[in-house]
């Protein structure tokens, strides 16, 4: 129930710094290597000779080598040499389309002809020296979809995030929730109020007084096939809210980059990217540790939750005003999946 012909985070440039790694994507096992420094390659993790993951291996003269024989692949998927062995027949392992970006190796796990790197997700902060980022992954066993509802959906923030980023006024002011082509936008903005543990956290790491009132903001942006991009932020009340000047602010985007390994487990790739104070790096860990601990708390109700729906499949979910942004996003989905089948399903017919 995922788009394969999309481009989704894979890893990490430090994951694959120093040897190969093996992650399922989409329900692809692939491993990911570098044969150059300054290159990156994703091929299925799978040795043609006897099936061990070629994840296990070691990178030899920009080949990945097979841990278990030592059969040495090229980043095409060809088999180039095998001690004692003639193997330049053997079938060429599959590769996939990967490229590095923004601080991040992409995937596309689908149709590789399809595949054009000029469509993955523009980050315009990810290269500009004003700007700064910190995030980290967690592997969490929950549906990608659900993931996607629990980030369009802020509202649980005052009870799941009740002691850092949650607060009553989010419960009562309603948000709004448009769809712009294949981009779904649910906003909420709350004014005159205390700030939360966090934000005074942030406002006192920009300078500002965390003891006085403020307008906070939630804009939350989901395009497929799954990410979630959050603009966050408080300003000192009266200073003109998410336009405020930036001596009266402090805000920022929260980076979610959701890759479905299978139907009921991702990797979350999470983060948050920052224009003030960007070359500080003691406040990038401080925001990341905290923001750390904060997603934290979202894994246990995700993960059970898909326990309850796996356990009850016939049960009906209730949809509320504040479920608009995840019904949307899913709308987008199911038609981009519905896409991605019909040439397959007329295939079949023709047969």
């Amino acid at each position: 129930m995922y788009p394969k012909n999309a481009w989704y985070v894979a890893c990490t440039p430090d994951e694959i710094a120093d040897k190969p790694l093996g992650r399922t994507i989409c329900g692809e096992k692939i491993v990911f290597y570098r044969p150059a420094p300054d290159q990156v390659a994703a091929l299925d993790d799978f040795c043609p000779h006897r099936g061990a993951p070629l994840s296990l291996g070691t990178v030899c003269e920009g080949h990945l080598q097979c841990g278990y024989h030592g059969l040495r692949v090229e980043c095409t998927g060809k088999s180039v040499s095998m001690p004692g062995q003639r193997v330049q027949g053997f079938p060429k392992a599959r590769s996939f389309p990967v490229v590095e970006r923004y601080g991040f190796i992409w995937v596309w796990p689908g149709d590789a002809d399809k595949a054009d790197p000029a469509t993955i997700h523009h980050l315009p902060w990810a290269n500009n020296p004003e700007w700064a980022y910190g995030g980290g992954l967690y592997h969490i066993a929950c549906d990608y979809r659900l993931m996607i509802d629990n980030l369009m959906d802020l509202t649980h923030e005052t009870y799941v995030h009740s002691t850092s980023i949650g607060q009553k006024e989010i419960d009562e002011v309603p948000c709004k929730t448009r769809v712009e082509g294949d981009e779904v936008i649910t906003s909420r903005f709350m004014e005159g109020i205390e700030a939360p543990p966090f934000w005074k956290m942030a406002l006192r790491m920009n300078g500002l007084p965390d003891d006085q009132l403020v307008d906070r903001w939630q804009i939350c942006h989901f395009t497929p096939p799954s990410h979630v991009l959050i603009e966050v932020g408080v300003a000192l009340a009266g200073h003109g809210g998410y336009n405020a000047p930036a001596d009266k602010k402090a805000s920022s985007i929260v980076v979610d980059f959701i890759t479905p390994e299978t139907e009921t487990s991702i990797h979350y790739f999470w983060g948050m990217a920052r224009n003030f104070k960007p070359q500080d790096p003691s406040l990038t860990t401080q925001i990341r540790d905290g923001q750390g601990k904060i997603f934290a708390e979202d894994q246990q109700m995700l993960e059970l939750q898909q326990e309850n729906l796996l356990r009850y499949p016939d049960r009906k979910l209730l949809m509320l005003n504040i479920d608009a942004g995840g019904v949307q996003s899913r709308k987008i989905l199911d038609r981009l999946l519905a896409a991605e089948r019909a040439p397959a399903a007329a295939q079949a017919v023709a047969a």
